[in-house]
């Protein structure tokens, strides 16, 4: 038996249209909290694009809410549909499915027509079976897989258009949420159904040149509702399809306290002024190998200690090497991930896109409370992108984001070359960040050492000094000032007056 809908509003006060929740993780939000209940929707994107799956969890979803719902399909068979819900763990209960296919005879070379055109004869025997199943069945989710049969049936585009809006207006009557699907292999794109559905959803696919295939979806049109616009990435995986709605930041505004986190190194919070403030973003540039991870885990350890939760995403090394390399330094990273305080996501830059990257992130701060996140590096995290323009646009709603979180924000950015001025980042995110640390190497007395400094801090005052920095066993070591140079940052500095600087 069909659900009732229970009224919205009261009294004299315009009442709210319902929505229809689509099933779908993230889809909800992007369309503005689902879909208006009795009206008629496009569903479009290529062979492969996940159309099938959008609708099984559209129609699973009204069953869940008791709802009577009925799948029609004019290409595939119920056998098909069902091993598409198997290859989810899904089964069909609660969904009547409706064959429209061609009968086997159709076959026959006595079964062709030759005098009248199929649509004279087919279209009209499928639209009335159509029409006798709905008024049976009294469905309140409906749906058309898919409209290129409908669209060859009917021979013209005169005939398609009328037919479609015959169909709206049947299942309007009725009540119904109409749900069609279109696989785009017209030869010509077709506005027809566009311009009469209440909204049109878009599937696409990507190929990249390296890595899996990227998938997007964009709503292109909803009449009367406000919806997030723009290109959202999605996946599919076991379980369905998964949605990940584009991040904007102005949507997050949650009212913060600065204070400062230490690093638990007395040398390096006086060079940084105190630590770094909570709700800021700061950037460690520099060569390979110069010690710009390291410091970061310091700050997620510290983090840690006072019982907060920190979370790592890591692109250029794998969680083991992480592991060890921070035993090699003495900073035991290995408990506070058994214990949960440091959360490490391993990124691999060809199989997440950066809409589901920025879904973990988002996953960290709002149901792991994460109050620090390390991105390491900012090179892996260019190449996870599929177009380059974009990374500074969603890297600053990213940080603008965090930043509204009160989430203190540690960037890793690696540069090209390891002594001289003419050093060069792959992505300059130096204007982006509230704080930037530099991280050097320099030649002095026939061996290669590291110097520290912090080149810029919004949140108050810093140290202008360059000081020495070295790691060991023991750990991260922040010397005294190098006064007794000139020119570090060339990294073949000049003693003044012949006199060497400490360690």
């Amino acid at each position: 038996m069909k659900a009732s809908i229970p009224p919205t509003g009261g009294g004299n006060k315009a009442q709210e249209p319902v929505l229809l929740k689509m099933g779908v993780p993230g889809l909800d939000d992007v369309l503005g909290g689902g879909l208006t209940a009795h009206r008629l929707y496009l569903l479009e994107g290529a062979p492969g694009a996940g159309k099938t799956t959008v609708a099984i969890q559209f129609l699973r979803e009204g069953v869940a809410n008791g709802e009577s719902v009925l799948y029609v399909t004019l290409s595939e068979t119920a056998h098909e549909l069902q091993g598409v819900a198997e290859s989810h763990g899904w089964d069909m209960k609660g969904i009547e499915v409706r064959e429209m296919l061609p009968a086997q005879d159709a076959l026959e070379p006595d079964e062709q027509y030759t005098m009248f055109h199929p649509s004279e004869i087919e279209l009209g025997e499928k639209t009335l079976r159509i029409l006798a199943d709905v008024d049976k069945i009294k469905p309140s989710r409906v749906v058309f897989d898919s409209l290129s049969e409908l669209r060859l049936l009917a021979g013209g585009s005169l005939r398609y258009r009328r037919q479609i809006l015959a169909l709206k207006q049947f299942f309007t009557g009725r009540q119904c949420a109409v749900l069609l699907l279109d696989d785009l292999t017209a030869s010509d794109q077709d506005l027809q159904v566009q311009s009469i559905a209440h909204a049109v959803i878009r599937l696409e696919q990507l190929n990249p040149d390296y890595g899996a295939s990227r998938r997007r979806l964009v709503v292109t049109k909803y009449r009367g509702k406000e919806f997030r616009g723009g290109y959202h990435d999605y996946k599919i995986a076991r379980g369905g399809l998964q949605v990940f709605p584009r991040l904007v930041a102005s949507e997050h505004t949650p009212p913060i306290k600065q204070t400062r986190i230490p690093s638990g190194l007395v040398a390096l919070d006086d060079l940084l002024g105190g630590g770094i403030e909570k709700g800021t973003s700061t950037l460690f540039v520099g060569a390979p190998g110069t010690g710009k991870s390291s410091v970061a885990v310091q700050f997620a350890i510290t983090a840690a200690r006072r019982g907060e939760c920190a979370a790592l995403f890591i692109f250029d090394e794998s969680i083991n090497t992480l592991r060890t390399r921070c035993d090699g330094l003495g900073m035991g990273l290995g408990p506070y991930i058994d214990s949960g305080h440091i959360r490490v996501r391993q990124v691999d830059p060809a199989e997440l896109s950066p809409g589901e990257f920025v879904h973990e992130i988002r996953l960290a701060v709002e149901q792991h409370k994460a109050t620090m996140v390390v991105i390491d590096s900012l090179n892996g995290y260019l190449n996870a992108m599929p177009d380059e323009r974009f990374l500074i646009v969603q890297l600053h709603e990213l940080l603008t984001y965090l930043g509204q979180s009160g989430v203190a924000t540690m960037l890793v950015g690696a540069q090209h070359g390891l002594i001289g001025m003419q050093m060069q980042t792959p992505v300059d995110a130096s204007y982006l960040a509230d704080s930037v640390v530099l991280l050097r190497y320099f030649e002095d007395g026939g061996e290669v050492r590291q110097a520290i400094s912090v080149l810029k801090k919004r949140g108050g005052a810093h140290e202008r000094t360059i000081r020495a920095f070295s790691l060991d066993a023991q750990g991260i070591h922040v010397g005294a000032p190098l006064r007794n140079f000139r020119g570090i940052l060339t990294g073949v500095p000049v003693p003044i007056d012949g006199v060497r600087s400490p360690s």
